[in-house]
This record gives structure tokens, sequence and C-alpha cells, in this order.
């Protein structure tokens, strides 16, 4: 561990916590240290300034340390603090979850977009997580109810803990299973279904950093060889409880977006379109599902209309 033998002021716990972060190649290692000084405390970053000469206690400056240490071995700063903000909440988080990606702040947007015009829709979440998705969605429809399914239990336990910190279980329902499985008689009802499955393939994983290769639950991140195994499953799985109307929206991988538009092209999807994310990357792909002739059609450079190219 980091020496104790250092002094106990707020000025100087900082630097020696940047110093060993920035050792470890952690950045930006100074808001770290001051994150995981003022989540210890209980205050804001800024707080951490309005009284430089204060002295902590030694369990406090023992935790610290023990946090730096924690996190110049990579684990993620989330995990130390305990929670990640998505979407305008405050979403608790463990190594049970993926840690909630601005990236997926944009299927969010997508899905309510969708939802705009509907009176009461049924949304379902599969893969839920932490429940991000869920209570995003249920947060800003309040007209909406959410299914959200997890297989984890480890998972559903954290997402039940957020949907009841933000007193969301009125209208978030949580339930154990395999995506579709646990849904029972539900066909042909729902507005929306929603996913950030694993997209990553197989052999992706182990070159990622260390803090989602060692830390973050593979389940959430390992779409198989070719990374499309959850997304097949999804693709063949929600025609049969969606309403006539109803969309899918997904979360993907680079690259994926030709391939999974032709897969929602093949089970009956029209209107299937790819939207980048902050990045320029096709992120999200989405069709709606309508016992119709297919209407597909697509840049030069791919199957999906993607929406600025």
């Amino acid at each position: 561990m980091i020496g104790l033998h250092t002094e106990r002021t707020v000025p100087a716990l900082l630097a020696r916590g940047t110093a060993a972060l920035e050792a470890a190649g952690i950045q930006p290692a100074r808001a770290e240290a001051e994150w995981l000084l003022a989540g210890l405390l209980g205050v804001d970053r800024v707080a951490l300034y309005l009284d430089p000469a204060r002295h902590l206690a030694t369990p406090i400056v023992t935790r610290y340390l023990e946090l730096i240490e924690r996190r110049a071995a990579h684990e993620p700063l989330q995990h130390l603090l305990g929670w990640e903000e998505f979407h305008g909440l405050r979403l608790a988080v463990s190594s049970d979850v993926l840690v909630p990606r601005p990236e997926t702040e944009g299927l969010v947007t997508w899905a309510l977009e969708v939802l705009a015009d509907r009176r009461e829709p049924v949304v379902l979440d599969l893969g839920t997580g932490s429940g991000a998705i869920a209570c995003a969605i249920a947060r800003a429809v309040p007209r909406a109810e959410v299914l959200a399914v997890e297989l984890s239990g480890g998972a559903l336990a954290v997402a039940s803990r957020n949907v009841r910190a933000l007193g969301l279980t009125d209208r978030v329902r949580l339930l154990a299973g395999d995506l579709f499985a646990p849904l029972g008689s539900i066909a042909g009802s729902l507005d929306l279904v929603v996913a950030n499955p694993p997209y990553l393939p197989s052999a992706v994983i182990p070159s990622l950093p260390p803090e989602v290769s060692r830390h973050e639950p593979r389940v959430a991140l390992d779409g198989g060889p070719d990374g499309l195994a959850v997304i097949r499953r999804i693709v063949a799985g929600a025609p049969a409880v969606l309403r006539p109307g109803g969309m899918l929206l997904m979360e993907i991988g680079e690259e994926q977006a030709g391939p999974v538009a032709s897969l929602m092209a093949a089970e009956g999807f029209s209107g299937i379109r790819a939207r980048r994310d902050l990045n320029g990357v096709e992120r999200y792909i989405g069709g709606r599902w309508a016992p119709s002739p297919v209407t597909f059609s697509g840049c030069a450079s791919g199957a999906a209309r993607r929406e600025g190219c």
C-alpha cells in the first residue's frame, strides 16, 4: 500500500493520490484523485478546497490511500465511487453490471423520440444491467410502463436498487430471465423493444483496457465470434412481442450496421436505419415491425439507411 507517512491535509493527500495515479498511467489523474476523496468525505469536489489546513482522521486517510491503490490497479473509478451519471440520473453500479456509457444516452434519446406520440406505451428493455435505459425512459416518459429483463442475479439486484432509489417501482417491472423467456403472454403488445446487448467479438475482449476486460462482466460484453450472437436472438424474437408498428432499437458495434440491418430485414422489419454517435460511429440501429412488404433502403456503403451519410 502507498505509505501512511504523509501529511493529512486535503492538498497533501490529493498530491499524493495524483502522483500515484499518474505513475499508473491513469488520466485525468488529478480529477480522479479528487473524485475519490470527495466521495469518501461525502462532499463535492469544490468543497475539498474550502478548508486546506484541515487534517483528516487516520481512518479516512487509510481508506483514501486504499482507494487510490485500487484505482492505480485499474479498478474502474465508477466501481470505487459506487455510482455513475447517466441521462441526468445518478445510478448505483458495481462489478456485476456494465458501467453505463455516454454513448448509450444516444439510444435513450432515440427511444424517447419513438415514444413521443404514444399515449401509454409499453417498453421492453432487454439485458437491463444497472437499469440505466429502463430508468431513463421511465423517468422521461411518466405514462410509460417499462419491463426490464436481466439474466444475472447480481445485476438484477443493482437494477432493483436504482429503480427503488428513483421512485420508479410502480412503472419499471424487473423480470429475471434470458431475453424474452420471462415475458409470458404478452404477444404483440409492446410498443418498443430496446437493448444494449453484448456486441463485441470474443477475440477483441482481451485487448480492451483492463478497467473493462478485467473488471466488467464478460457476459455484458461478449457477443460471440462475430459479436452478433445475442443480436441475432433479439432480432428473431422481437416480432413475436411487438405490436404492428412497434419499434426495435439496439446499440451496436462499429461496422455492424450492415449485417444487423440484413438480419432485421430478413425478419420483416421495415424502415431500417442506423444512427451515428457523437464520434461519427454507426452506433444505433432501429426498425419498425409491420406485417407488410419490407421497405429497405440504404447508402451505397451498406444496407441500412444511415442518417447523415
